[in-house]
């Protein structure tokens, strides 16, 4: 029991050193916003992990690889990649932290869990991630579809979900320490960063394939 825990926490400490959107995600929104949006946000992500876990261990992640799905998952992905970092340039850049438009956006706090959720959950190469981890678990560890399995990827997505809280406190405490302009410019890097994903899904979608 012990080393199954051991083997799904290392896991889930990989996966957190993988830099894509959702970790500056994650740190602009708790940089701006305060380390609940941020926390959030990390939630979003999770319910969209534990989503693609729960299709590749009801067997329906094949399925999803072998048709036309896994492009319009890409393009759409990379729709909603771009259509986030557009948002971040052009309207998120240039509103005030104290202004209307901020102060009614904080009273939608779902928003965030919905954009942990798209960011992570329309990126194909997620669900990819999460097949190759069932082959591990299965092929290489030997865990059989029951209490090894959801005990692996339980500690897996736990490690994964606490990662993230823990980058949403660090950045919190940096609010302090930035200025209305820092603000701005971070959000054009973030919108560059979700662009830049975006457009990858795009030129991409064609050739993405099961690892």
């Amino acid at each position: 029991m012990i080393e199954i825990i051991a083997n799904g926490v290392q896991l889930g400490i990989v996966l957190t050193f993988l830099v894509g959107p959702v970790f500056f995600t994650i740190i602009q929104t708790s940089i701006e916003r305060g380390f609940w949006r941020g926390v959030l946000v990390a939630v979003g992500v999770s319910i969209s992990d534990i989503l693609y876990v729960s299709i590749c261990y009801f067997g329906f992640a094949q399925m999803l690889v072998s048709s036309n799905l896994k492009v319009y998952m890409a393009y759409a992905g990379g729709i909603i990649l771009i259509g986030f970092g557009l948002y971040h340039l052009l309207v998120k850049s240039r509103v005030k932290p104290d202004s209307p438009l901020s102060s009614i956006q904080e009273k939608r706090l779902f928003r965030y869990i919905i954009k942990g959720f798209l960011i992570n959950g329309m990126t194909p190469m997620v669900l990819f991630f999460w097949i190759g981890t069932v082959s591990l678990a299965t092929i290489n560890f030997g865990y059989e579809k029951g209490g090894e399995f959801v005990l692996f990827f339980a500690s897996m997505l736990v490690t994964v979900l606490t990662t993230d809280i823990l980058k949403a406190y660090l950045a919190d405490k940096l609010r302090q320490l930035l200025t209305t302009q820092s603000l701005r410019i971070m959000n054009l890097i973030l919108g560059a960063v979700l662009i830049f994903f975006g457009c990858q899904l795009l030129l991409h979608a064609k050739t993405i394939s099961f690892p």
